[in-house]
């Protein structure tokens, strides 16, 4: 409950393909492009607020003009200190060269950062060091201008070390072992392999080396190297990559497990992690944003043409889930639907839970991302209210008089905002060895909102570790004397790691699996968690393919329900007064309100690629043998 989760990264891609003097013209700015840029990278700050990144290339520059700019920032508002530098940049040159300030070919060679193609990368550190080494964009420089390739992504490999060994193999010597260095330096193999047959086939045709460069730009084939390069991947990626002469792609997943939007029209073509992005920045409307395909890359020419080549065979779609419950921005219309969705189809179990008494139920929620799921809750809360009116006016008739039907229609939902938090607090708390009695204090509450005879309800959008319900959350509503507290999350039960993207690695962390564990503890069947962990041994060096997630078996002995109880009782902090009950969503419900995202892996166990079953045994085997470490 309010724990946080690390999100995974977002992308930002602009190709301007009009010459910069038609933006200065229209928009009145040759810096169209990094303003817009700015806007990108600000309405995507959500999915990354560890580090930010910015790169561009300016296109035709002649021999010894810079072409490349890049800056990177892990400042506490990294976004902003980016483009303050960058503005600080273009306003000192302007300020002592007054006359670039109309002349947009000498702002174009002079002032660093304006450019044609851009790419903006907001990340959070879900592997590695929050150092500004970790921060995208990530460069490989060549003194050809083909073979210099700008990289960022928003992905995590499952097969690090598979890639990692394959880059040796072709008697490369990478300097880290981080997938991101060694999914670049795959793609740069590739490339440079490339442009050096290019090379070779075009000098043959009678040109110089001066005169083949355009030629290469021309005819290098970025989809066939893609192929070659992508070949092994096994992970959840929305890929983006700029060639140093002007080339641009962006390569989505087999699965579509990391989300990749994109718009074009004449004047630009643009590729965000959001949707909403993209509509709020460029004022355009939601039909007109395409998504791209799964497996698919869109690849723009340094001539401006724009193709979708598919890369990788698709696999079965399983987008992610936590994309809608959580991650993105609530502002995509899809989104915020099937949010409402999330509290609506919860609605039962919470009637169930408080034996269908409203009249003494307070409905409220944990701020502030489940906010729209707590609308769909209560919704469909005053949908059940309105159909028992029905019914005892049908049934009374005629008979009925004024105070009855006053009385009848006067019983709706009752809601309240409890729990109100401190930002600023929140903010101060840093250290765990200190942070217990800090964090009871984060939440505010509403005094006087809930009495003693009431059932209090509170929706969240999901409950992962518990830490803050427990210590915080729980002790601070039971000061409202509730009779009961009900804690609901608009997701399933978090079981599994994931291993695409989100900081969830350790099993041990998730209150799902101590739960599981404390049941089998209970019955006396804890003999099942050294079978697992034989079983996982057993298929350390088989084959991605052969791989099972040998996990599950941990959890088949219990419905979610008993899990459920005992989340309740685990979380539930000594000395509370007010029963507690915890409710979950259900997969198939979580299935029906987000039905194009069933990427469920960390409710389920099903992963969409091989190595994530490789991922959650060794999960395990690090949790038995005691191994505080991650498992990819």
């Amino acid at each position: 409950m309010s724990d946080a989760i690390k999100h995974e990264c977002g992308i930002s891609l602009i190709r301007l393909l009009k010459p910069l003097e038609y933006y200065k013209e229209k928009y009145g700015t040759a810096f169209y492009g990094v303003n817009k840029m700015y806007l990108m990278m600000e309405k995507q700050h959500n999915r990354g607020q560890d580090g930010a990144g910015f790169a561009s290339i300016k296109l035709d520059m002649a021999p010894g003009q810079r072409y490349m700019s890049r800056i990177r920032s892990v400042e506490q508002q990294p976004i902003q200190d980016i483009f303050k530098q960058i503005n600080g940049r273009i306003n000192t040159t302007i300020a002592e060269n007054p006359q670039y300030w109309d002349n947009v070919a000498l702002q174009k060679k002079e002032i660093p950062y304006i450019g044609e193609l851009l790419l903006g990368h907001v990340r959070y550190g879900t592997f590695g060091k929050n150092s500004i080494e970790s921060v995208h964009p990530f460069l490989r420089q060549n003194n050809w201008m083909h073979r210099n390739l700008i990289v960022a992504g928003n992905f995590n490999m499952t097969n690090v070390d598979e890639l990692f060994d394959n880059l040796v193999g072709l008697g490369q010597h990478p300097k880290e072992h981080a997938d991101t260095i060694t999914v670049m330096e795959k793609i740069g193999h590739f490339l440079d392999d490339a442009v050096a047959k290019l090379y070779k086939e075009i000098k043959k045709e009678g040109f110089n080396k001066r005169e083949a460069s355009p030629l290469i730009a021309e005819r290098l084939n970025i989809a066939k190297i893609l192929r070659k390069a992508a070949k092994n991947w096994d992970g959840g990626y929305a890929m983006v990559g700029l060639l140093g002469h002007g080339d641009a792609f962006v390569l989505r997943d087999p699965a579509g497990i990391r989300p990749t939007y994109y718009y074009k029209d004449e004047e630009i073509a643009v590729v965000a992690s959001e949707r909403p992005a993209i509509q709020t920045v460029f004022n355009v409307k939601y039909e007109d944003i395409g998504e791209l395909d799964p497996g698919k890359a869109m690849i723009i020419k340094k001539g401006g043409g724009i193709s979708f080549d598919q890369i990788l065979e698709p696999t079965e779609r399983r987008a992610c889930s936590f994309e809608r419950i959580y991650f993105s921005r609530g502002s995509d219309k899809e989104i915020y639907d099937e949010r409402k969705n999330l509290g609506k189809y919860v609605f039962p179990q919470i009637l169930k839970a408080v034996d269908g008494d409203l009249i003494n139920t307070v409905f409220s929620y944990i701020p502030n991302t489940a906010e729209t799921s707590f609308f769909g809750m209560v919704k469909e809360a005053q949908n059940y209210l309105n159909k028992k009116k029905e019914e005892q006016i049908l049934e009374l008739g005629a008979t009925i008089d004024k105070e009855q039907l006053h009385n009848i229609l006067d019983v709706r939902p009752r809601i309240e905002k409890v729990a109100i938090k401190d930002a600023k607090l929140r903010t101060f708390i840093t250290q765990d060895s200190s942070r217990d009695d800090l964090v009871e204090h984060v939440y505010d509450i509403s005094y006087g909102s809930v009495g003693q005879d009431d059932n209090l309800v509170i929706i969240d959008d999901s409950i992962v570790r518990g830490t803050t319900l427990k210590k915080s959350i729980l002790r601070m509503l039971d000061r409202l004397s509730p009779k009961k507290i009900v804690v609901v999350s608009s997701a399933p039960q978090i079981r599994f790691p994931d291993c695409y993207g989100i900081d969830m690695a350790k099993l041990e962390d998730f209150v799902a699996f101590r739960a599981a564990l404390a049941l089998h503890k209970e019955m006396g069947t804890e003999g099942v968690i050294e079978d697992i962990y034989k079983k996982c041994i057993q298929q350390v060096n088989k084959k991605d393919v052969e791989v099972i997630n040998y996990v599950k078996e941990l959890y088949e002995p219990f419905t979610p329900d008993q899990i459920s109880a005992k989340i309740a009782d685990i979380l539930s902090p000594s000395g509370i007064k007010a029963e507690v009950e915890i409710i979950y969503q259900t997969i198939e419900n979580l299935h029906r309100a987000c039905p194009k995202n069933l990427g469920d892996w960390y409710f389920t166990g099903d992963y969409p690629t091989p190595g994530g079953n490789r991922v959650v045994n060794r999960a395990f085997i690090n949790f038995y043998e005691g191994k505080n470490q991650r498992a990819y």
